[in-house]
């Protein structure tokens, strides 16, 4: 029994800090679209938060939107608010009320959607991006305990997981600034920014 190499079309060519692991093209591609799906999603919630764009942000009570209104954080609106104020449940819910529109909560959590958007989309500094989207996932498992529809996993776990892999993966190394970026001197001084 023989066994045929592998083509360039099942094997994507690996970094020497990952050799011996092989991903196929089509996994590469899979966790690109995945990276960037992730990438935008928390860039639209910057926006959202940002401007308020009518969509998680920018509605009242009657659903009547208000785009760029005062619940835009350019506007003094809080970006952690309404869902630490008025959304949180279970054991952490005194911690998330007392935080709830805090200068300071607000401000790292823009930071953080913004850093680990850009950070997704673009493929750059995966191991920092997942760790802390990873992070904030938890944090907002955290907010509203038990999840409603299982005792223990919700959206963000796997969410949180998800990102893991990402980073672990090196996910933005296909459609993305991944290899480019792991050229740098700063990456390469400090291999954990990759």
């Amino acid at each position: 029994m023989t066994t045929a190499a592998p083509t360039p079309t099942t094997r994507r060519a690996v970094a020497p800090e990952q050799e011996g692991r092989v991903v196929t093209t089509f996994a590469a591609r899979a966790l690109a679209v995945t990276r960037i799906g992730f990438g935008l999603t928390f860039l639209w919630a910057f926006l959202d938060k940002l401007l308020a764009l009518g969509f998680g942000t920018g509605r009242d009570e009657t659903g009547a939107v208000d785009r760029f209104g005062d619940a835009a954080w350019v506007n003094g609106g809080s970006p952690t608010e309404g869902f630490l104020a008025f959304g949180a449940d279970g054991p952490f819910k005194d911690l998330y009320n007392n935080i709830a529109g805090a200068w300071w909560a607000d401000t790292l959590f823009m930071v953080g959607l913004l850093g680990i958007g850009l950070a997704l989309t673009l493929g750059i500094g995966m191991r920092v991006a997942a760790a802390a989207g990873a992070l904030l996932y938890v944090l907002m498992w955290t907010v509203v305990l038990p999840p409603e529809n299982h005792p223990v996993l919700d959206d963000h776990l796997l969410a949180a997981a998800t990102l893991v892999v990402l980073g672990a993966l090196a996910a933005g190394d296909t459609w993305g600034l991944g290899r480019t970026w792991a050229r740098t001197g700063l990456v390469r001084r400090y291999p954990a920014l990759r």
